[in-house]
């Protein structure tokens, strides 16, 4: 016969972090981001092949924002011990984006990818000092609209997301 404890200890997994501090994590949300991880990354490839189609060069971007001193440096790479891989594309935004516009002018786009289109304050921040440097022309957040069994791309360009804001 089981004991209230023992199925209670067997609906978490225990890890640690990177102080070496026990931390629990309720099973069915390790699932859950597991799930959502590769449906994001699903979509990610999706919407880089939907630029691709449309005539853009696109590449990951390997760069972040270090918002105290505003300016670009190289993103962390994420080490797993686990599968022995390290995890370079963990720059915002996903990718950058070059379309030559009239023979000598290349437009130069970043796009952040969202399966919900939500940025984060933080995210938002960050774009604000990219487009204020002018390091890219525009910023566009790439979203996932499901229609009639159908995945749909739309494009959010974040000055619209930047006007929608308080």
């Amino acid at each position: 016969m089981l004991n209230k404890n023992d199925d209670e200890s067997s609906k978490y997994k225990a890890s640690f972090d990177d102080s070496g501090k026990v931390v629990l994590k309720k099973k069915s949300n390790i699932k859950k981001g597991k799930k959502s991880k590769t449906s994001g990354g699903q979509f990610e490839l999706r919407v880089r092949k939907d630029l691709e189609e449309k005539g853009w060069i696109v590449d990951k971007w390997s760069n972040n924002i270090n918002l105290e001193e505003k300016n670009v440096i190289p993103a962390k790479r994420k080490f797993n011990p686990f599968s022995k891989v390290m995890t370079i594309g963990t720059g915002f935004p996903d990718f950058i984006a070059f379309q030559l516009m009239d023979g000598k002018l290349y437009r130069v786009v970043g796009v952040e990818v969202k399966t919900n289109g939500n940025l984060s304050r933080e995210e938002k921040e960050k774009c604000r000092v990219y487009l204020n440097k002018k390091i890219f022309n525009e910023i566009l957040v790439a979203k996932k609209l499901k229609l009639k069994n159908k995945v749909f791309i739309e494009y959010t360009s974040f000055g619209k997301i930047e006007k929608r804001m308080r």
